[in-house]
């Protein structure tokens, strides 16, 4: 069974609420970002549901849980991963789900909780 056949729904993690059921050509992981209808959700998690048929399990759905993302403009890549924020900020999360610790759902830009990092 080719993955672009494989029904995917993007589920709403504080609610559940289910937001669509699509057909992805890619394969999500956490911390990917999802557009949907014209809004950016970044992946919590992915749960894959197998049913058993003759001669083994299928994989028959993919359910991704997803947080709406603000503002993705202020990410940098560091090791394979996307962190979101100023990453020379002491308060800066390093987290590809949170811009930072003291003002996580704040923009980085005009920040008054801005402080520089030192350098170890």
């Amino acid at each position: 069974m080719n993955q672009d056949s494989i029904v995917t729904e993007v589920i709403l993690s504080h609610n559940h609420q289910s937001l669509a059921k699509l057909k992805l050509d890619w394969n999500p992981k956490k911390g990917n970002y999802l557009e949907l209808e014209g809004k950016t959700y970044t992946i919590l998690e992915y749960h894959h549901h197998y049913q058993y048929q003759v001669g083994g399990y299928q994989l028959k759905r993919i359910s991704l849980y997803v947080q709406k993302t603000a503002d993705i403009q202020e990410k940098t890549l560091v090791n394979g991963r996307w962190i979101l924020g100023n990453i020379n900020c002491c308060f800066n999360a390093h987290s590809e789900i949170v811009r930072c610790a003291v003002n996580p759902q704040g923009l980085c830009q005009n920040c008054q909780l801005f402080e520089q990092k030192e350098d170890d």
